[in-house]
This record gives C-alpha cells, structure tokens and sequence, in this order.
C-alpha cells in the first residue's frame, strides 16, 4: 500500500554535495520509485528534477541572508498547497525549526539524526554562543519528535546522552550507497590514467574536509613513520579546508612532498574514479564520525579501507573485516596497521568481495524500505 510522506531536508544534493544532502537525495527517490507519494522541502531546490518522481518544493534560495531564509522557510511553507501526509521526516534542526508550528497534527514525526550540530561546531572551534543556539535548536526540535533514526549505534548515544532522547525512541538504520553509481567499472590502471595519477606507486585515498576532527594531519605524521618501509607509498588528499596551508607545511617539514598529492574539490564524478584508483581508502577521523558513508563508497567500488575506531565505521567494517580497523585513532596505530597491510603482512580483502558486501547489505533499495516501515509505523 502506497503511502504520502513529508520530507524535511537541507539543500539540493546535486548541486551542493555531502552526506546529508546525499542521503536525502537518494532516500526520497527510492521512496518515489517504490510509489510511495513523495514532498521534499528544502532550500535552495529546483522547481522539478529530471527522471524523479518527488515533489520539490524550494521554501527560500541558499543566498538569501540567513534570518530572512528562516521567515521565508516558515511563510512559504506553511502557504504552499499540498494533502496531510502519512508520515513526516526532518533531517536538519534549522530548517525544521520554523515549521514546527505549521507541520499537521496526528501526523508521526521521524527525525533522521545525521550528527550533533552543536557538538560539531565547538570541535571545529566556533564561538560558545553560537554552539549554544545551534544545541537549543536542537533541542528544541528533537522535543517535538515521536522517532528517531540513527545512521550507527554511535550516533545513538550521543543523541540518548547530550539531548536526553531514550533509546525506546532510537532506531539504528545504517546509511546506504548508490551501487550503480559507486562500482568497479574500471581498473586501477584505467582509473589512474584519467586521474593522470601515477601507475608505479601504491596510491592511498582519502576524500575528507581538512578540518581538524578529519585528522588529515595525523594520517601524514603516520604516512612519515612508513614512507622508508613502503617507499613507493603516495597519498591523494581530495577536499578543502581552513587547514590546507597548515597541512602543506606539515609535509615540507616531514619530508613528504614527493608523497602527498592535494587535489583540492574533487568534482562529484571524478569521485568512483578516484576510489577505483586507490589501493586503500584511508578514513583517519579523530572523532565525531557518525557513520562514514565514504567507507561504503569505497567498497561499492571494490576498494578496501582503512579506518579509526571511531565513531560509526567500526559498525561497518567489523562484521566484513575487522583487521581493517586501527587500534586506535592516533598516528602509530595508523602507521602500524597501513604497513601491516601495503606490507601484506594483513590479507586485504579482494575487489570483488568488498563490491559484494556492500551491494548486499547497504544497497539503497534494501535501506530505504527499512526506513520506511520506521515512518509508518
């Protein structure tokens, strides 16, 4: 039986990448594709999308100044024509903020926590009082829901310990990925030679914000301690970020030029290739990384990784590999564990079983139904 569903997201994913825009993006067209009535809402949306059955409805555009896209987001919503839906789903505490007045009574509303916006803000360094409205916001919303989905058991207690939600309210619901457009369609020769990437190096990958929590700079302070034992290592750093002169610096100092390849954004399409050129996806987060959807990534398309225990991605990799997961996030356990595995002191699984197993058990068609009977319920 068809159902309406109301989703609450952020901004457009196609034209403003990331982990919650990605996530929305893909939930809601499955949804769609499976007939179920979709209205995505959201900021800076196009009128319609290409091949897409959910209804876009744009509330304010990403440019206006930040108190007035707020107004428009409650005046234009709560205007806007459309039937009672079944279930309500919100993904970002600021946008659903001025809504919560104008959403329909009787209605189950979900939260989908994708992470702790405050808590973010204060390791990234922002000042007290803004960290201090973003977790009153939060608050705010999370006090309005009936449900909760979480991506890992992780992000699970911190939503139960720094917003007070029980865990009688908590659903666990990994994240899924795009198996059609994350999959090994090239080799690792082919991939190398569009990305005009070396041939005769063992080439590490790491797609991260060069933000201090990422721990960029770590995973070079590690790459020094190897680089004698496995000195055809090279490492491909895709992202932007404060830190990119400070982490350039880093590698003068230790001696790491010929190492180390900053790639700046890497375009959205270029990012399965990049994955396929990789001998190992490295994802060295020091904390606060919930899920780690760029390690299904990776996998879809056949490339192991190597990760920190921290937060989310020892949920992913322990039950497929669990000799994949440092000891811990600091740069000798990294470094201990990368020459263990590029030494091949570690097997590393093979392409095709790291393609199988995230196929199997994080295809968005098998996530998004399981999401879907947490917003009916």
């Amino acid at each position: 039986m068809t159902a309406s569903i109301l989703c609450i997201g952020n901004s457009w994913f196609p034209s403003l990448p990331g982990g919650l825009n990605r996530y929305v993006y893909e939930l809601t067209h499955h949804l769609a594709a499976a007939e179920d009535q979709v209205e995505l809402c959201g900021i800076g949306l196009p009128e319609t999308a290409p091949h897409s059955f959910v209804k876009l409805t744009n509330l304010a555009e990403l440019n206006t100044p930040l108190w007035q896209r707020l107004w428009l987001t409650r005046t234009n919503f709560a205007s806007r024509q459309a039937i009672k839906p079944d279930a309500i789903n919100l993904h970002f505490s600021l946008y659903s903020l001025p809504l919560l007045s104008s959403l329909p009574t009787g209605v189950p509303i979900t939260f989908t926590f994708h992470g702790p916006w405050a808590l973010e803000s204060e390791q990234e360094g922002h000042n007290k009082l803004g960290v201090w409205v973003k977790h009153w916001i939060e608050q705010r919303v999370y006090n309005r829901c009936d449900r909760f989905i979480v991506l890992s058991k992780a992000f699970g207690h911190i939503l139960h310990q720094h917003y007070q939600v029980p865990w009688s309210k908590i659903h666990v619901i990994p994240g899924g990925v795009d198996t059609h457009r994350f999959q090994p369609s090239l080799s690792p020769q082919q991939a190398r030679e569009q990305l005009n990437w070396p041939q005769d190096r063992v080439i590490l990958f790491t797609p991260r914000r060069l933000v201090y929590r990422m721990g960029i700079d770590t995973l070079l302070t590690a790459l020094a301690k190897i680089k004698s034992k496995i000195p055809d290592v090279w490492l491909a750093i895709a992202g932007k970020g404060i830190l990119r002169d400070s982490l350039e610096q880093q590698v003068a100092e230790l001696g790491l030029n010929d190492y180390i390849k900053f790639l700046g954004f890497l375009p959205d399409e270029q990012l399965p290739i990049a994955y396929q050129a990789a001998d190992l996806t490295v994802i060295p987060s020091q904390s606060l990384e919930g899920f780690g959807l760029v390690v299904l990534e990776s996998l879809a398309c056949g490339t192991p990784v190597l990760c920190t225990p921290i937060g989310g991605m020892p949920e992913i990799l322990a039950p497929f590999s669990p000799q994949l997961i440092a000891d811990s996030a600091d740069a000798e356990a990294i470094a201990l564990k990368l020459e263990a595995l590029l030494s091949q002191q570690i097997a590393m699984p093979s392409r095709v079983v790291c393609r199988e197993y995230a196929s199997t058990n994080f295809n968005w068609y098998k996530i998004a139904q399981e999401v879907r009977q947490v917003l009916l319920a």
